[in-house]
């Protein structure tokens, strides 16, 4: 059959109808009504409520007659007596197919105009299209979410990164379709990122070598120097610290804002949550419990008598180590490494970062932001369910349906309300 042919022939054609105006119930009852009395059929449906005010998007076939002229008159009037405005294109077909497809997360603390400008600028330059979006939060920041056609997240992530650096935005490129779905297993490191602490500074500042440790601690995030050097200089200035000292330094930590919404978010989506730290087992040990999580390793501090030698005991976990314990931990939950995320802040994290799924530099050095897949530079941690495609909607709905006993989400990390 020659290309002529078939666009000739009755049963081929579309119709594309937008429909816009003020939104009130019952509407789509009614619009579906006058399609069904003619006949036709819905091959696609996009609708979207923006303020009380209506925009949808139809695409109607099936075995539509040569004469669609009572297909449109029963649209038409049934949006004239809605107060509704119609526009109707012909066409032959359904939508082709939408190839390369990515998700590309904004964030800001605000989230200015131009900074939706410079990213959809990058996604233009490099071929891509914008299918739609929506909001996935509007506070304590606002975070928007692009669907986009005809693009490499490898060929995105670059320009992308390099336009919100240079803006002072946020931004995430992930694969579309099923990589986005499904259980994943998230790994966090704890000092300055689950906690808002370096938890050795704790300990040190009971030893009056604050400074000293903080120090030490600043060039090896940094990358200056190598951590298991940094990690044995300052745990040397803790010898003589009596273990009670651990109880102190607990009750002392702050969880980042967020944090417990975070964890106890994807403890209701049925993920696997994993801690992993630099630190110390005797203080990380505690806070996983009363977290409920179970995936956990840190260094362990070598204690005689009551008292802190100044020694580390048993393997190090050091930047190697960390990327090799969250393979132990997706194995141990069966899951390969692309339905892993990351989250830390230091040099430390870094081969963890990268062999993750979804590596997230969270309030990181730059470079840590500059070799992760995404950074992020806001103050809230359950951001990161922002890049997993989830809204603070989404959060704060299934939040109060745990108040009433049902299972959903966590608490919102509001400002004034840090978790």
């Amino acid at each position: 059959m020659s290309g002529e042919a078939a666009v000739a022939r009755p049963g081929r054609q579309t119709l594309a109808a937008t429909i816009t105006g003020a939104d009130r119930p019952g509407m789509t009852v009614q619009l579906m009504d006058a399609i069904a009395r003619a006949g036709a059929e819905v091959l696609d449906f996009e609708q979207v409520v923006v303020r009380e005010q209506l925009i949808l998007a139809l695409l109607l076939g099936g075995a539509l007659p040569d004469d669609i002229s009572e297909l449109t008159d029963r649209l038409a009037g049934t949006c004239a007596r809605l107060g509704l405005t119609l526009q109707i294109s012909e066409g032959l077909g359904d939508n082709p197919p939408r190839p390369k497809r990515v998700v590309v997360t904004l964030l800001g603390r605000p989230l200015l105009a131009r900074h939706v400008a410079a990213a959809a600028q990058v996604i233009t330059d490099h071929g891509g299209n914008i299918d739609r979006s929506r909001r996935l939060s509007r506070q304590p920041m606002t975070s928007i979410e692009f669907w986009v056609s005809h693009a490499d997240v490898a060929d995105l992530r670059p320009g992308l990164a390099r336009a919100a650096a240079e803006a002072g935005f946020d931004v995430a490129v992930s694969p579309a379709g099923l990589a986005r779905q499904g259980r994943r297993l998230v790994v966090m490191d704890v000092d300055s990122t689950l906690i808002r602490d370096e938890v050795i500074e704790l300990l040190a500042a009971h030893a009056g070598r604050e400074a000293e440790v903080a120090a030490v601690t600043a060039a090896a995030m940094r990358g200056e120097i190598d951590f298991r050097q940094s990690l044995h200089q300052r745990v040397a200035a803790l010898r003589g610290l009596p273990t009670a000292i651990f109880e102190q330094v607990r009750q002392a930590i702050r969880l980042t804002p967020g944090a417990r919404t975070l964890v106890t978010t994807l403890q209701d989506l049925g993920f696997a949550v994993g801690l992993v730290s630099g630190g110390f087992i005797e203080v990380v040990g505690p806070l996983a419990l009363e977290l409920g999580i179970r995936h956990v390793r840190a260094n362990s501090l070598e204690v005689v008598d009551g008292v802190l030698t100044g020694r580390v005991q048993g393997p190090i976990v050091d930047r190697a180590a960390k990327a090799q314990i969250l393979r132990e931990f997706a194995a141990d939950e069966g899951l390969p490494l692309s339905r892993t995320v990351a989250v830390g802040d230091g040099a430390n994290d870094l081969d963890m970062l990268t062999a993750a799924g979804l590596g997230v530099a969270f309030n990181a050095k730059p470079a840590v932001r500059a070799s992760a897949d995404t950074a992020l530079n806001l103050p809230y941690l359950d951001a990161v369910l922002f890049l997993l495609g989830f809204s603070r909607e989404e959060v704060e709905d299934a939040a109060a349906a745990r108040e009433t006993g049902a299972a959903g989400f966590a608490e919102s990390s509001l400002p004034g309300q840090p978790h």
